[in-house]
């Protein structure tokens, strides 16, 4: 028996378009499209994070949280909630926002004080999580912005908002780890006019 070949190439976006979930095709920087595509590049960074380090715990939890991203695309790229296949994802809702909180509230635990802004750098594994926090905060942006005209779940909202507290709270923990000096950001102090 011959199997039929799968091609990754379609030719359906050629005119500039995609197709949701629903069918419906809409243009390919249409907001809808630009928020779960943002959703995807994150995705894309907690892998790079989750290759990169060697702590088990840090590396399950964003195994967990690569899962998530996937139900959160999905959602996003969905017009309607009833037409969610929940068939075979749990959406994005309370107990997803509060493994954030917890991880954020373990890792917490072991930082110092931070009394200043952080200068992104000083190993890869925390510039990768600076870039990480960045695009989360961009998909943040898209997703809000796709809110004000059709409704997102409140939770998808919360659960992004969250995420990008975490990748800064990883980063440095990152540095704790590695046993680096934080780079605080410390402005000169304006001079005073005479």
């Amino acid at each position: 028996m011959m199997m039929k070949e799968n091609k990754v190439y379609t030719k359906t976006g050629d005119d500039g378009t995609t197709s949701l979930n629903s069918g419906l095709r809409v243009k390919k920087h249409h907001i809808r499209v630009a928020a779960y595509g943002s959703i995807d590049e994150l995705n894309a960074w907690v892998g790079l994070i989750r290759d990169t380090t060697a702590d088990i715990l840090d590396r399950e939890f964003l195994m967990l949280l690569q899962n998530h991203l996937m139900v959160l695309g999905t959602q996003l790229s969905t017009v309607r909630e009833e037409d969610l296949p929940t068939d075979f994802i749990d959406p994005i809702n309370d107990p997803h926002i509060l493994e954030i909180e917890n991880e954020i509230d373990r890792i917490s635990m072991d930082l110092p004080p931070l009394k200043n802004f952080v200068l992104p750098g000083g190993h890869p594994l925390v510039s990768y999580s600076h870039l990480a926090r960045c695009v989360c905060r961009r998909a943040e942006r898209h997703i809000t912005e796709l809110n004000a005209n059709e409704r997102v779940s409140p939770y998808v909202i919360a659960f992004v908002n969250r995420l990008s507290d975490y990748f800064f709270v990883l980063s440095r923990k990152f540095s704790l780890d590695l046993d680096l000096k934080e780079n605080k950001w410390i402005p000169k102090e304006k001079k005073r006019s005479s």
